[in-house]
C-alpha cells in the first residue's frame, strides 16, 4: 500500500524517503531533472524517471549524455544496476506507482508571435492528475511565469484527479537552482532550496522532502507565485547586469578604454557588481525568463522597459560582433566575401555541451549572409548539429580543420580548452593566414599573439603587434 505522504510527519516523510519507502517520480529527465534524480538516489530514495520517447531512454542508458556533468553518469549506472532508479514512458502509470511527483520539462517562449508555450507543463501535469491519489504531493521546478501553478497546474490536477490541492493533495512550487556542470552540487551543497505553497500543509511537506537532499536547507516562501517570481528575478538580475556590462563594454572599445581594468577596479568598491561582456546570452533560462515577465506585465498594463532595452541588448551582441568585424576588415581591406571565418564554441556557455538559443547560431546565419565561409568548431560538441548547417555554417571535428587557410577566427564561448590556445599554434593551423582576432569572450593570452595579426577584444580595444 502507498504511503499517503501529504499525511505524514516531517521526520516520518525523511525516514521513508531515505528508506526507498515512498517512490519519486520525475517528469523530464534532462539538464533538471536528471541530477535531481541522482540527488534524491543518492540520498536513498526510489526513483521513476519519465521521459517522451524510447529514444530518450536509450540516449540516458548509453551513458553518454550530460558528460559535462560531474557525477552524474557513475551514480546513474549504479542506481540503475541497483534497480533504484527505473525510466519509462508511461506518465500515467508513473503517477501512479509514485507518492511525489516532481515536474521538470520546459516552458519556452516564441519570440515572433509573443507567446508563452505552456504545451509540455499542461501534458504533463494531466497525465500526472489521470494518477493522482489522496494523500499524494506534486511539486514543479520548471521556470514559469508567477500564477502559473494556480492559473493552470492547480485546475489541471483538480480536474483529472477530482481531488483537492491543499485537502487531498499537496501542491507546492520549488524553482530548480543549477549552474550547468555543476548540477548535482549545486542542488545537494552550494544553495538553500526555495519551496512555495499556497498552503501550510503543502509548504511543510515539500520541504521535508527537499531536505533529504538540500544540504544548505531550505527557504520557505509565503505562497507558489511569490516562489515563482523568486526564480524569474535571479535569472533577470543576470540579464539585465549582462546588458549593461555589453553596453559599457561597446562605450570602451569606442573610447579607447579597457573595460577589464576599469571593472576590475570598479569592483573593488563592494557595492558595484560589474559582469563580464560576450557574445550573447544564451540557454533556455535567461532569455525566457525576462519574456516571461514582460508578457504577463503587459497583460496588465505595465511596460518593463529596463528588463526590455537589456534583453534587445544582448540579443544584438551577435550583430555587434559582425558590425564590428565589418568595420575592421574594410580599415584593413581585407574582403570578407568567399573568406573562411573560424568560429570557436557552439554551446552558449562555457564547459558545457548545450547549444539551446546560442549566440553562435546567430553569428554563423549573419556571417552567412555576406557570403563568408563560416566554420564551426566546439570541444563539447560530439554530434552533428543540424542547426549549424541550417543556418549555412560547417561543423568541423578538431580546431586544426576549423582554422585551416582561416583569415579570422572569432572565440564565441569561454570553454577552459580555449583559454590554454597559444595564438602562434592557432596561427600555423591557419597556414599563416589568420590576420583578425575577435575574441568575443576575453580569454586569449594576448602575449602570444604573432606579429600582423590584429586582435580585438570586446570592450578590451585593438591590439596589434608589428
Amino acid at each position: 500500500m502507498k504511503s499517503m505522504i501529504f499525511n505524514l510527519e516531517p521526520e516520518e516523510i525523511k525516514g521513508k524517503i531515505t528508506k526507498g519507502e515512498i517512490k519519486i517520480a520525475i517528469f523530464g529527465i534532462g539538464r533538471v531533472g536528471l541530477p535531481l534524480a541522482i540527488a534524491f538516489l543518492n540520498a536513498g530514495a526510489k526513483v521513476i524517471g519519465i521521459v517522451r520517447t524510447e529514444e530518450s531512454i536509450k540516449e540516458i542508458l548509453s551513458f553518454k549524455k550530460m558528460q559535462d556533468e560531474p557525477g552524474i553518469n557513475d551514480a546513474l549506472k549504479k542506481h540503475i544496476d541497483s534497480k533504484s532508479f527505473e525510466i519509462t514512458t508511461d506518465a500515467i502509470k508513473a503517477s501512479i506507482e509514485s507518492s511525489i511527483k516532481i515536474v521538470t520539462v520546459p516552458v519556452t517562449y516564441d519570440k515572433e508571435k509573443n507567446l508563452i508555450d505552456f504545451s509540455n507543463l499542461i501534458d504533463v501535469h494531466s497525465k500526472i492528475g489521470k494518477g493522482l491519489k489522496k494523500g499524494d504531493i506534486v511539486i514543479t521546478e520548471t521556470s514559469i511565469p508567477p500564477g502559473t501553478t494556480r492559473k493552470i497546474i492547480k485546475p489541471i490536477l483538480e480536474k483529472e484527479s477530482n481531488l483537492i490541492a491543499g485537502k487531498d493533495f499537496g501542491l507546492a512550487y520549488s524553482p530548480e537552482r543549477i549552474y550547468e556542470g555543476r548540477a548535482l552540487k549545486d542542488i545537494t551543497e552550494n544553495y538553500p532550496k526555495i519551496v512555495g505553497a499556497d498552503d501550510e500543509k503543502s509548504l511543510n511537506v515539500a520541504s521535508s522532502i527537499y531536505e533529504c537532499i538540500a544540504k544548505k536547507g531550505i527557504i520557505k516562501m509565503s505562497s507558489t507565485i511569490s516562489a515563482e517570481a523568486e526564480k524569474l528575478f535571479e535569472g533577470i538580475y543576470r540579464d539585465v547586469n549582462i546588458a549593461l556590462a555589453n553596453e559599457l563594454a561597446i562605450f570602451c572599445n569606442i573610447f579607447g578604454i579597457d573595460y577589464l581594468e576599469a571593472r576590475n577596479a570598479a569592483n573593488s568598491q563592494p557595492f558595484c557588481h560589474l559582469h563580464l561582456p560576450g557574445t550573447g546570452v544564451g540557454g533556455y533560462c535567461l532569455p525566457f525568463y525576462s519574456y516571461f515577465i514582460s508578457k504577463i506585465a503587459e497583460e496588465e498594463g505595465f511596460n518593463t522597459s529596463l528588463i526590455k532595452i537589456a534583453r534587445k541588448i544582448n540579443e544584438d551582441m551577435p550583430n555587434y560582433i559582425v558590425k564590428l568585424l565589418i568595420s575592421i576588415a574594410n580599415d584593413k581591406n581585407i574582403y570578407l566575401k568567399n573568406s573562411k571565418i573560424a568560429i570557436l564554441g557552439l554551446s552558449f556557455r562555457g564547459n558545457i555541451a548545450d547549444t539551446r538559443l546560442s549566440p553562435s547560431y546567430e553569428l554563423i546565419e549573419k556571417l552567412n549572409k555576406l557570403n563568408s565561409k563560416v566554420y564551426v568548431f566546439d570541444p563539447f560538441i560530439s554530434w552533428e548539429d543540424e542547426e549549424v548547417k541550417k543556418r549555412g555554417g560547417i561543423q568541423c571535428k578538431n580546431l586544426k580543420e576549423a582554422l585551416e587557410n582561416a583569415e579570422i577566427l572569432i572565440v564565441a564561448t569561454e570553454h577552459d580548452q580555449f583559454k590554454k590556445i597559444n595564438i602562434s599554434e592557432l596561427y600555423d593551423f591557419s597556414n599563416k593566414k589568420l590576420k583578425i582576432i575577435i575574441d568575443g569572450r576575453n580569454i586569449l593570452d594576448k602575449s602570444t599573439l604573432p606579429s600582423k595579426i590584429l586582435y580585438v577584444g570586446i570592450g578590451t580595444g585593438v591590439f596589434y603587434k608589428n
